[in-house]
């Protein structure tokens, strides 16, 4: 397998719009790196730049030292599986994984043994003789996968190959995708929308915006350590909370986060070491908090330091409850509606309540009233103008 490097790679189409903006990317050899992103967000031509389905306007891309910037796809020696499978409805499984190294004029026995060799890994000895109108959908998906295995290639394209599958075939799927990348050492660039299967599936997970990669991180990294307040508020399902607050100091000398009438100390969180927390003194900022770190306050936590507020809305799941609460300071969203889900269905800012939400280990009722405190180490502040993580 090869390693996959993008140096200053720009896209423009001929009507002007930019679908990647300058991207540089390392993707290493055997790794399965993750482009997950909205709709429009450029993920799927950054992928048929490096099948050479889509020239690059500017900057190279290389498959370990070679140049394939100006190769065909023929010659880049990639293997891609698409949304739409398109596996030849008059072809058996086994003709339709055999097409490539047909095509290449192979040896019939090498033929034979590789097509068998895959159709073992993927559990379709079985099906060889079937054609694809009586397989299911995963038995056709793994069709797809196996068309691509077989022919060995330098690195291996996947263009949301499992978005048309049902929820709980598209889990297992997701799992059969990861072992076999493993058993493969193979170097895999995969393209998502869906943020749980980017987060379960990736070594590492590069989130796009508007044709910009935000950030490229571990999956744990992405959540624990956004670097602006877009992968912030896109990654994380419940979202993050956030709101606008402003740093202040208490009168017995600590820093903390005043929101809406609210105070979040930062002291002893792992921001409040950087001086750069310190610079944003009465100054306003961006506040964030998972769900899951904003936790009920035990005697440990300052009375100053909790929220305390009354349950709007209760969703008992198992043995968790998600409660959220309302904040009296103005929400915090991206400003393209497109990239944030369902906010395009909302109402404009100036007349939405600021729901924040927390996990509970007990069922609690509308109106009860619950006192709350951040985990140490999980306030993220952000620059309001830059959108930047602050100590970061």
């Amino acid at each position: 397998m090869s390693s996959i490097t993008f140096d200053g790679v720009t896209k423009v189409f001929r009507d002007g719009t930019v679908a990647v903006r300058d991207l540089d990317l390392h993707v290493g050899d055997g790794e399965l790196f993750v482009l997950l992103g909205a709709s429009g967000s450029g993920k799927s031509t950054v992928l048929r730049t490096v099948a050479g389905l889509e020239s690059v306007s500017e900057g190279r891309i290389f498959l370990d030292e070679d140049d394939v910037t100006d190769l065909g796809p023929p010659k880049r020696d990639v293997a891609m599986v698409f949304q739409n499978l398109a596996l030849y409805p008059h072809l058996n499984v086994y003709d339709n994984i055999a097409f490539g190294l047909e095509a290449h004029k192979l040896p019939k026995s090498e033929v034979d043994e590789r097509v068998r060799r895959v159709a073992d890994m993927l559990g379709l000895s079985r099906l060889l003789e079937r054609r694809p109108r009586a397989l299911s959908g995963g038995q056709s998906q793994r069709v797809a996968l196996g068309r691509a295995i077989v022919r060995d290639p330098r690195a291996f394209l996947m263009d949301e190959p499992l978005t048309s599958i049902d929820e709980r075939l598209r889990i297992d799927l997701r799992t059969e995708v990861k072992r076999i990348q493993r058993n493969l050492a193979a170097t895999m660039l995969y393209v998502t929308h869906e943020q749980s299967e980017a987060m379960t599936l990736g070594d590492r997970v590069g989130v796009m915006r508007r044709g910009v990669l935000q950030q490229a991180d571990n999956p744990s990294a992405l959540y624990d350590r956004p670097e602006n307040l877009f992968v912030a508020g896109f990654v994380g399902s419940p979202p993050m909370n956030m709101a606008e607050g402003t740093v202040e100091r208490t009168d017995d000398g600590h820093l903390a986060v005043e929101i809406g009438g609210h105070a979040l100390r930062v002291d002893g969180d792992t921001l409040a070491g950087s001086p750069r927390v310190a610079e944003y003194e009465r100054r306003q900022i961006v506040v964030g908090v998972r769900p899951h770190q904003l936790r009920e306050a035990d005697g440990g936590v300052p009375l100053d330091a909790r929220l305390r507020v009354p349950v709007a809305t209760a969703e008992q799941l198992g043995d968790e409850t998600y409660a959220r609460f309302v904040v009296n300071a103005p929400i915090l969203l991206s400003d393209d509606a497109e990239d944030v889900g369902d906010a395009a269905e909302l109402p404009a800012p100036a007349e939405r309540m600021n729901l924040w939400t927390t996990r509970l280990d007990r069922p609690v009722r509308v109106g009860d009233v619950i006192e709350l405190a951040v985990a140490p180490g999980h306030l993220h502040l952000f620059d309001p103008r830059t959108g930047a993580a602050i100590g970061r």
